[in-house]
């Protein structure tokens, strides 16, 4: 009775310890250093600390060991040529580019195939089709990020801001805005407010002329994008305008400089409030190639900024009465 009374007092010192011990956090992370007594430095056999990157002495100071963590490409070889294991991932692919196209004709070795395999590639190839979307949202969403690269491509857009505008249509549906409203123009609208939060000189004119849908369904969706999503979109300005129009007219590097000069001193006036950027580009343009002896005509550049040759007209009689 005694022994058992002594092993329940001990049982219960035991719990009382580790009930009130000290509670230490852990975790993960690689970048925490930690010591190694089994490894000491070989220089003083000082104290050695490691982390993510490095191993190194904590008295001398001395490196023992570096990149721990290969952060390289994942390469692999077949016949001696080295091979990335995948496409990248990428936004302007409904299933971020992971899904897998079966070939035709001829296998991985270029070899042709024979007409049994070609029958069974092409069930195969017909059952993919069929199980390639989940659900009509998916679908929808595949429609409208193939509109977005069409549309960038034919505007020969950077891949940057292709990739921005698919985020962007994606992040429109993921809010349910495509709801009673076109895909193809919230496809247009998500490139023209990728343009926009990047500064990028585009008119809405231009984006629907390579959208296959109206400009006022356009004008909508980019609204309603605008409103919804709170767009970080900076006002264009005239002078962002015009190496892309003098560029078109194919004039000389000193119209063009001479031309932005007119366009920034304008825009510090405030002459440009409320203006339509591209047509008061244009104006610069004119001004600047008749002070420089080229008779560029108001039509030319009114055709290349989509405006009316009044609207040049009118900027330019504006240019000539703040004497710039």
């Amino acid at each position: 009775m005694g022994e058992g009374l002594a092993v329940l007092a001990s049982s219960l010192n035991t719990v009382r310890t580790m009930a009130i011990r000290d509670i230490y956090e852990t975790d993960f992370d690689e970048d925490v250093q930690t010591e190694s007594s089994a490894n000491l430095c070989p220089e003083c056999d000082g104290r050695v600390t490691t982390n993510a990157v490095e191993t190194v002495c904590e008295d001398c100071g001395l490196v023992i060991d570096e990149q721990r963590i290969d952060h390289g490409p994942e390469w692999r070889g077949f016949d001696d040529e080295r091979e990335r294991t995948g496409a990248p991932l990428t936004a302007a692919r409904h299933d971020r580019g992971l899904s897998t196209e079966i070939g035709r004709g001829t296998d991985a070795n270029g070899n042709s195939l024979s007409e049994q395999k070609r029958r069974r590639l092409f069930r195969m190839r017909r059952e993919q089709t069929r199980g390639r979307f989940q659900s009509k949202a998916e679908r929808n969403l595949a429609h409208g990020l193939s509109e977005v690269r069409r549309i960038s491509s034919a505007l020969e857009l950077s891949e940057t801001l292709r990739d921005q505008a698919c985020r962007l249509f994606r992040s429109a549906q993921n809010e349910d805005l495509l709801q009673g409203r076109s895909i193809e123009a919230m496809a247009a609208a998500s490139v023209y407010g990728a343009c926009r939060c990047n500064g990028r000189p585009r008119t809405l004119d231009g984006i629907t002329h390579s959208a296959r849908v109206e400009q006022s369904r356009v004008t909508n969706a980019y609204t309603t994008l605008n409103t919804e999503l709170g767009l970080p979109a900076q006002p264009v300005t005239p002078s962002a305008f015009v190496p892309r129009l003098a560029s078109e007219l194919d004039v000389s590097d000193q119209i063009r400089q001479r031309a932005r000069q007119l366009a920034e001193a304008s825009e510090s006036t405030e002459a440009t409030t409320g203006v339509r950027p591209s047509g008061f580009a244009a104006a610069c343009l004119y001004k600047a190639g008749r002070e420089d002896g080229r008779w560029l005509t108001q039509s030319d550049v009114a055709d290349v900024a989509n405006v009316s040759v009044v609207t040049v007209r009118t900027h330019r009689d504006a240019l000539d009465e703040l004497a710039v």
